[in-house]
């Protein structure tokens, strides 16, 4: 499923950086934190390799 938006990118990847060992755990905090409990790392690489292009900085409600 690709990033809605850049934040949401920018949390996959820190949680894809954990899962690889790249990045402590202890490092992450909300929605990366809650991505790397929940996702694969396949379905972290597909949200985190999302262009930005065209993303809005925040995603609104």
């Amino acid at each position: 499923m690709p990033a809605k938006s850049k934040q949401q990118q920018m949390a996959a990847g820190a949680a894809l950086a954990a899962k690889r060992g790249q990045r402590k755990v202890s490092s992450l905090k909300g929605a990366s934190r809650g991505m790397y409990k929940s996702m694969s790392k396949a379905e972290l690489r597909r949200m985190a390799k999302t262009k930005r292009k065209g993303k809005p900085k925040k995603k609104r409600r």
